[in-house]
């Protein structure tokens, strides 16, 4: 999988809280839990090993996908094309709207922050244009047509 550095170092992040802070946690509920008595009919304890064993796979794929990533090197990127980490500046050609998109990795996305998915109808209309270029884009409300005004870094 690819990502940005950012988005690397918030699975680094989110991996620590789990290993160093939520894997305690659980360890001293499961050990409170088994103070109480008898384990056969102890629902506290039967819930803290289920959290545990969900908190040690999530983990456990937590580390295979930060093993596995690749980080993107903007770099070597061609700005005059729109390119995923692309920052581009559109406008709606229907209604003069501007919007900015920044294409990021399926996993990064996020529409409150304006990252949207590569994968995603607008960023699949965009890849590969210019500036002054135009792109129809089908959506489910139709077809779209956006004017690409500049594309950032």
């Amino acid at each position: 999988m690819y990502f940005t550095q950012e988005g690397l170092d918030k699975l680094k992040a989110e991996l620590e809280q789990l290993i160093n802070i939520e894997r305690p946690s659980i360890s001293q509920q499961i050990a409170e839990a088994r103070d109480k008595g008898d384990l056969s009919e102890n629902a506290e304890y039967d819930a803290a090993k289920n959290a545990q064993g969900m908190l040690e796979l999530k983990i456990s794929k937590l580390q295979e996908t930060i093993r596995n990533a690749k980080v993107i090197d903007e770099s070597k990127m061609d700005a005059s094309k729109v390119l995923i980490l692309s920052k581009v500046k559109v406008r709606n050609t229907k209604n003069n709207a501007v919007m900015t998109y920044t294409l990021v990795p399926e996993n990064e996305a996020n529409l409150k922050e304006g990252k949207i998915s590569v994968g995603s109808p607008i960023a699949q209309g965009l890849l590969g244009k210019s500036i002054n270029d135009t792109a129809e884009i089908k959506i489910p409300a139709g077809v779209i047509t956006l004017e690409i005004l500049e594309i950032m870094r």
